[in-house]
């Protein structure tokens, strides 16, 4: 599977039990690069990306058992560590500030490669930039 999330620049992901922010351009993107494709997500991720035109929305609880080869996965809530050997590609959107968190990456990224990065202007970010990654 796919999996995007979503980065703070110390790796945080969630604060308070919800995400650190939003923005219009980066669901654009995940709009964008799952065209035609699975994305599955848990419900609370369906609250606010569940609508995205061209996207087949699968949302369940154990998502991330269920996506299988090639189709994307949001992971918003999830410790991605427990399913790293099912992960072949990783799609980071940096938020390029620090937010509060206390939900933090658990995935070691020292043992994955950058292969690619597009930076963006966002609606509410001046920059968000992608960063897209495979296993060594």
């Amino acid at each position: 599977m796919k999996v995007i999330i979503f980065l703070d620049d110390k790796n945080g992901m969630m604060f308070n039990k919800r995400r650190q922010s939003r923005d219009q351009a980066a669901t654009d993107e995940i709009c964008m690069l799952c065209q035609g494709n699975v994305l599955w997500m848990n419900d609370y991720s369906y609250l606010a990306y569940g609508n995205l035109e061209g996207v087949e929305i699968k949302c369940c609880r154990d998502f991330m058992r269920k996506a299988d080869t090639g189709e994307y996965a949001l992971a918003e809530t999830e410790d991605l560590k427990m399913f790293e050997e099912n992960i072949e590609e990783l799609l980071v959107f940096r938020w390029n500030r620090i937010y509060p968190s206390d939900k933090k990456l658990e995935l070691d990224l020292s043992g994955w490669q950058c292969t690619e990065k597009k930076e963006f202007p966002g609606n509410s970010h001046e920059k968000i930039t992608l960063e897209k990654y495979i296993k060594l």
